[in-house]
């Protein structure tokens, strides 16, 4: 049984850092490109960066330069540094292995005060 499991998430003034974690379980996960995607009060989950196995990194252009997405396939998670937050990026955020086909987890919120 695929398990996803977010945390990390929390209340932070605009400008401050926060970061996340995601342990994944039932997955291979060392050989699973990993995303980290977020859903905003009345919007559409977006996808906002990606890490391969081999650790090759993506970001959506509007956390390029803030979020930093890195992996342990030691340990097994995969992490979102997230850098100069804004109020925009308030938000349930959760990870997912990408092109399987998983339940989502719960996700965790994060909320940016203005």
């Amino acid at each position: 049984q695929v398990q996803l499991v977010e945390s990390g998430g929390g209340l932070v003034q605009a400008g401050g850092s926060l970061r996340l974690s995601c342990a994944a379980s039932g997955i291979a996960f060392s050989l699973s490109a990993m995303g980290w995607y977020r859903q905003a009060p009345g919007k559409q989950r977006e996808l906002l960066a990606a890490i391969t196995p081999g650790s090759s990194t993506n970001y959506a252009s509007s956390v390029k330069g803030r979020f930093t997405i890195s992996r342990d396939n030691a340990k097994n998670p995969v992490y979102l540094q997230m850098t100069s937050l804004k109020h925009e990026d308030t938000a349930v955020y959760y990870c997912y292995p990408r092109g399987q086909g998983v339940d989502w987890g719960q996700g965790t919120q994060v909320t940016v005060s203005s």
